[in-house]
């Protein structure tokens, strides 16, 4: 027969175990969150977009590669 009325069937080691499963279950979830939230993407740095602008105009040919090696070492001086 099984205890549908006899919430006491399960004595006081069953009603502990839900309660700490129920926290693993959280816990585990709000790990998941935190571990889900730091792999977005993140922003560019200025300093890579200067560099990125640099090498871009660079590659189109609208610096030498003096102009362009003088600015690349003011770039990566002030960082």
């Amino acid at each position: 027969m099984p205890y549908w009325n006899h919430h006491w069937a399960m004595g006081w080691a069953g009603g502990a175990g839900m309660l700490v499963l129920t926290a693993l279950v959280l816990a585990g979830l709000a790990a998941l969150a935190v571990v889900l939230a730091r792999r977005g993407p993140q922003p560019a740095s200025p300093d890579d977009t200067a560099q990125r602008i640099l090498d871009e105009r660079f590659a189109r040919g609208e610096l030498d590669r003096e102009e362009y090696e003088r600015r690349r070492d003011a770039l990566t001086r002030t960082r």
